[in-house]
This record gives structure tokens, C-alpha cells and sequence, in this order.
């Protein structure tokens, strides 16, 4: 073997080593419905990873109109595909939008959980509202479900991931639900300063 092809396998196995790995599991919120996909915020915290801590690739492995059901039933396969260091959780928006028992919305999130943490790899979670029609009580309970399970998980969390986005109407598309290409950076912006300590 050549010195030269010796140095190669050399690098080559540091990079394999040094690789870093964040999955996304969302629903269209994450998976860029209605825009083009380098438009999404997913793409652009990608861009600010090659700028401020290269070494990370992400996958998104979001669905639009998955749930946290669905999420649950992909997460095993998920892990063992890309053996994340850091999974980010956006899930929950279609659960509620269903009317599904917060309990159960609040079950399927703690295991997704769980089961990443069972892999060594940390975990992020942002939280989402669902309309104010849905009466207050429920919109209430559905909300709290984030906070409360970012404490009993000892896991980071973002408040409302589209806050600076859902009441702007030249941020959201034609459907009232789903953020356009201008309120992208936004939520890029919402995730990135929860991210940020995980990656150190």
C-alpha cells in the first residue's frame, strides 16, 4: 500500500468517525409543504450548520400529515437508518387538529422520546398550537403537553416553534396553517438557539 493510499483510508476513517448526525421527525410543518424543499426552515438550519458547527448533517425524515402515532411506528427503523446524536420532534399539530386525547398525544411523544434517548442520542422538542376553535380547554391542554414533558424528560424545548410566524399574514400560506417561503427563516431562527447547546 502507497503512503498516499494510506493517508486517504486514514482520512476517510476520521470522517466516518467525526460524522455527526441530527434527524428531524416532523409533520408538513418540517417537511415543506407548499414550498420548495431548500426553501423549508430544515434546509436552512442545515446552512447554518455548515456555517457554525460543520460536521453535522441533518435528515429530515418528516412526513406531511404524520401524527404522533405515525412518528412512533417510523421511529425505530429512523434510528437504526442514521444513528442520530440529536433528534429534533416536531410532531403533535395533527393530533390535535383530530382532537385526539392530549394523554395520548403526550404517551406517543414520551416514547419517541425514550427511544432515542435509549440510543444515546439527545433530543429536541418543539411545541405547536392548534386554532383557538377548538375551545380553550382543549388548545390549553394540548399546549402544555410540550413544557411539561421537556421536564419530566430533562429535555430542551422550543415554545411554540412558529410563534413569530402564525399571526403574520405575509408569512403564512393561503390555508392559514402552514408557514411560506418568507417565514422559513423565522422558525430556522426559533430552533437554532435550543440547538445550539446540544451540539457541544
Amino acid at each position: 500500500m502507497t503512503r498516499f493510499l494510506f493517508a486517504v483510508i486514514v482520512s476517510l476513517m476520521s470522517m466516518t468517525a467525526t460524522a455527526k448526525s441530527i434527524v428531524v421527525l416532523g409533520d408538513s410543518i418540517s417537511a415543506g409543504y407548499g414550498i420548495e424543499v431548500a426553501q423549508g426552515w430544515v434546509a436552512l438550519l442545515q446552512k447554518k450548520l455548515a456555517e457554525k458547527a460543520a460536521g453535522y448533517t441533518i435528515h429530515n425524515e418528516s412526513i406531511s400529515g404524520d401524527t404522533t402515532a405515525g412518528g412512533l411506528a417510523r421511529i425505530d427503523r429512523i434510528l437504526t437508518l442514521h444513528k442520530p446524536d440529536i433528534v429534533i420532534i416536531e410532531l403533535g399539530a395533527n393530533d390535535g387538529l383530530r382532537g385526539l386525547p392530549p394523554k395520548l398525544i403526550k404517551s406517543n411523544l414520551a416514547e419517541i422520546a425514550h427511544r432515542v434517548q435509549l440510543v444515546g442520542a439527545k433530543v429536541l422538542l418543539l411545541s405547536m398550537r392548534i386554532p383557538p376553535n377548538y375551545g380553550k380547554r382543549y388548545t390549553d391542554l394540548f399546549y402544555t403537553i410540550y413544557p411539561q414533558l421537556a421536564t419530566e424528560l430533562g429535555v430542551p424545548y422550543v415554545p411554540f416553534v412558529m410563534e413569530d410566524v402564525a399571526l403574520t399574514k405575509d408569512m403564512m400560506q393561503a390555508d392559514g396553517l402552514h408557514p411560506n417561503a418568507q417565514g422559513q427563516p423565522a422558525i430556522a431562527d426559533k430552533v437554532w438557539p435550543q440547538l445550539l447547546p446540544l451540539l457541544k
